[in-house]
């Protein structure tokens, strides 16, 4: 071998060893992370069976110490499980059921309609490892409290949890109206039975609703779209909205005209204002040129005062909230929705950790439709307000508190009140969160003023004539506050037709008038003016309003009003725009279908009148079956006729004599999608041209501009056209369906933290838009509010997010660090006064 060849070979042999070695280290590695996950995996498996056998010992050992010897109390909330067993101590367990434990099965109907409505119940998802830990607690207890919520939902959890656990143990049923010691221990020591009319009762409810829901849904299914659902009261509700909305389309606005002037006495000014022909019957002004002549008849001319009439006005306090009244005004002054008021109270019923008090139920059950104060607080209550304010501010004897209408009153419980009234808003200031602080003093105010004293109102009406026309002025003073001192209620919402105009004299009075006499002569500092008017239509709801009309109507329970509204909104059947409750197209097109083919199911009355069915199941007056027998009998001869009459919109294509803007003799046709009406060439799919359109009341139609995405497809470089959909905004192929990438709808805004992805507008399971990287699952960035590349001064973060609040306005605040920059000092504000010049 020579030299080069011997070169040749060792460079062999050099490269074999290197690649043996690479080679080695490479197994190396992957033996390491193999060892590792095998390490990871045998740990967690050790670490499962541990606990359990730990779990095991640690309940032989209470068993062979005595620890056993236990009482056992079931709630629905962990936080009132905490509260409850600071306040019972050793010798008992207490645990929380976290809500229903049983339901109907999600996939099938779960009632067996020729089995004499057999009910099939099973756990629901995820509750397995509760009921086991119930089961497991409850196996070695002495006896055993079922404590959940004092209502039909409450008393149903309480059932289920005997079935559950099986009645060879000593079992009691317990109720206490506040989350407070002295509640508790009374309940405890005082325990009553299940109560099997109220459980009846509950049943009933819930297999309308499953009939209802399980028997409409398929046939909207195949009818309109996919996905889309029918409830029993929620439809309802949803009918109330839309007839709403066509009263406001319907109506047809009036011209009217009110006339107001100024006068001046003793340096006092004051308003007069047209009252008629006579001194004795108001008259409304509908033509212009009787309004203007009227104007020029007083026109520099005096004012004879004709009368001057003065009486005294006592306003009554109102009772202590109810559900109902609690979710009206706390969304007319907190402007809370119906659902955040009743979490909010939920969290003070169940218990707070204060640092005067230690952890206390600050409020009584929050779902009532009672107006009855217990006798012993009503005693206490009267002696704080004689202690506090004086005896002139307390009635003169305890004001008993009676509930109108004809609805079954849950008198069982009180009404919403503090559960002690050393509980004083301001000793709990700081141990509150702030919505939590607002809606306890709402709570707490009502209650106080509930005892109080009448105010006390002078109110002074002048009648004016000049030129054989009557003119009048009023005035009021506060004589004596009274109640008013510590709770005015929010006015309730009006439906004038007039828009809010003539108030009534009674309610609103104006300002302090001067000293006027009879017979005097006064001029008019600035002469009566005509003003215009138009009449308005009925006012959209909003939450206040809403919930007083469903309680007016029947329409459900105080307790489901938040949910009620909650699922209208969630199904996409209603929007809420500036506050009030909209209809979207489906929803009107829904409800207009339900209505015509489940008259019964969709009418109001019967609607209310299953509602005190209900009630008469609860006070065994009668049998839940009979109930459900004679639902069935009706509405399954109206489910086979609705199947076969029920419109299909999937089919439906109604010509508009518009044509196509895309091929030659093509004509758009109103067509039904997913997401709603869309306009349609009569060609497709040789012509693909769509567009979305708004219809005017006078039926012509509007054919709206497509709204561009800034990039082009990637597939095939057309236009994306932005599209809305069930999950919010996205982005779709302008040739669509020929190509059909689709993609989510991003605003220009890199992600600053993987700095790959870009933020995609998206929509929570709750409904609500949120901004996530599009690099999910790698990169989980997600912000609630919109993203600005704007790097935060504080903490040099990439993003800054828009926000608005009442306090500060609208600014940008960074995700980090919470800094916040005011919106007039960013680049944006100046952006967007642009666009709105253009």
């Amino acid at each position: 071998m020579g030299a080069a060849e011997e070169v040749v070979e060792e460079k062999k042999v050099t490269k074999k060893k290197t690649a043996k070695k690479a080679a080695k280290k490479a197994a190396k590695k992957t033996a390491k992370k193999t060892a590792k996950k095998t390490a990871k995996k045998t740990a967690k498996k050790t670490a499962k069976k541990t606990a359990k056998k730990t779990a095991k010992k640690t309940t032989k050992k209470t068993t062979k110490t005595g620890a056993k010897d236990y009482k056992l109390v079931i709630v629905e909330s962990p936080s009132k499980a905490k509260t409850i067993k600071k306040y019972l101590g050793k010798g008992y367990q207490v645990v929380a059921s976290n809500g229903h434990i049983k339901d109907l099965p999600k996939s099938k109907l779960g009632v067996d309609i020729k089995e004499d409505f057999a009910i099939d119940l099973v756990p629901i998802t995820g509750k397995k490892a509760k009921i086991e830990r119930i089961q497991e607690l409850a196996a070695d207890a002495n006896e055993i409290f079922l404590a959940p919520d004092l209502d039909r939902e409450g008393e149903a959890i309480a059932f289920h949890l005997s079935e559950e656990i099986g009645k060879k143990k000593k079992m009691h049923r317990v109720v206490f109206n506040a989350v407070t010691k002295t509640a508790v221990v009374k309940a405890i020591e005082n325990p009553t039975e299940l109560n099997v009319n109220m459980y009846d009762s509950q049943k009933t409810r819930r297999v309308l609703d499953r009939l209802v829901g399980y028997k409409i849904s398929p046939i909207l299914w195949d009818k309109v779209q996919r996905g889309i659902s029918a409830g029993r009261v929620q439809s309802v509700a949803l009918r109330v909205i839309v007839e709403r909305e066509d009263e406001i389309k319907a109506f047809e606005p009036e011209q009217w005209f009110s006339i107001h002037g100024e006068m001046e006495k003793n340096q006092t000014p004051f308003e007069i204002k047209y009252y008629g022909e006579t001194a004795t019957k108001k008259n409304d002004l509908t033509d212009e040129a009787e309004t203007k002549k009227i104007v020029s008849d007083v026109k520099d001319k005096d004012f004879n005062v004709v009368s001057v009439k003065k009486k005294e006005r006592k306003q009554n306090p109102t009772p202590p909230f109810t559900t109902s009244k609690l979710q009206q005004e706390a969304a007319n002054k907190l402007g809370f929705t119906a659902k955040r008021t009743m979490m909010v109270a939920q969290k003070l019923y169940e218990g707070i950790a204060t640092t005067d008090f230690g952890t206390v139920g600050l409020i009584t059950y929050m779902r009532t439709d009672s107006v009855r104060t217990e006798p012993e607080m009503l005693g206490n209550l009267r002696e704080f307000i004689k202690d506090k304010y004086g005896k002139e501010y307390l009635s003169d004897t305890a004001i008993e508190y009676k509930k109108k209408g004809s609805n079954k009153v849950q008198d069982a419980h009180e009404a919403i009140r503090p559960t002690s009234l050393e509980y004083t808003p301001a000793k709990l200031r700081g141990d509150l969160e702030p919505d939590e602080q607002k809606l306890y003093e709402l709570i707490w105010n009502k209650f106080i003023s509930s005892q109080m004293s009448q105010a006390v109102i002078d109110q002074t009406a002048v009648m004016f004539e000049c030129e054989g026309h009557f003119f009048k002025a009023n005035g009021s003073i506060i004589k004596f506050p009274g109640f008013r001192t510590v709770y005015l209620e929010a006015a309730a919402e009006k439906r004038s037709i007039k828009g809010g105009g003539d108030d009534d004299e009674n309610i609103k009075p104006s300002g302090e008038l001067p000293l006027i006499d009879e017979g005097e002569k006064l001029r008019a500092k600035v002469n009566p003016e005509e003003i215009e008017h138009w009449t308005s239509p009925p006012p959209r709801f909003n939450e206040a309003s809403l919930v007083k009309t469903l309680e007016e109507k029947g329409i459900g329970r105080p307790s489901t009003y938040a949910s009620i509204i909650s699922n209208i909104q969630d199904r996409g059947y209603v929007e809420k725009i500036e506050n009030r409750f909209m209809p979207t197209e489906l929803g009107m097109v829904v409800c207009k279908m339900l209505i015509e083919s489940f008259p019964d199911v969709m009418n109001i009355e019967f609607t209310a009148n299953v509602e005190k069915l209900l009630d008469k199941i609860e006070e065994g007056e009668i049998k839940w079956k009979r109930v459900l027998k004679d639902f069935w009998k009706g509405f399954e001869l109206t489910l086979e006729k609705a199947k076969e009459e029920m419109k299909n919109l999937k089919k439906q294509e109604i010509p508009t004599g518009i044509h196509c803007k895309k091929c030659e003799d093509g004509e758009y046709l109103i067509k039904w999608g997913r997401n709603g009406q869309f306009l349609a060439c009569r060609n497709y799919p040789d012509c693909t041209s769509t567009f979305d359109f708004k219809k005017h009341l006078d039926g012509t139609i509007e054919i709206l501009p497509k709204n561009w995405f800034r990039d082009n497809c990637p597939t095939c470089n057309n236009r994306l056209e932005v599209k809305k959909g069930k999950y919010g905004r996205f982005v779709r192929c302008e040739d669509y369906p020929k190509c059909d990438t689709t993609l989510p709808y991003t605003i220009d805004v890199t992600c600053p933290k993987c700095k790959k992805g870009k933020f995609a507008e998206k929509k929570s399971r709750y409904g609500k838009i949120f901004y996530g990287c599009t690099n999910y699952p790698d990169c989980e960035t997600a912000v609630w509010t919109e993203p600005k590349v704007h790097d935060c001064p504080s903490c040099g973060y990439g993003i800054m997010c828009v926000k608005e609040t009442k306090r500060d306005g609208k600014h940008l605040q960074c995700p980090e660090c919470r800094h916040k920059v005011m919106w007039d000092e960013t680049p944006f504000a100046k952006e967007e006064e642009a666009e709105a010049h253009q």
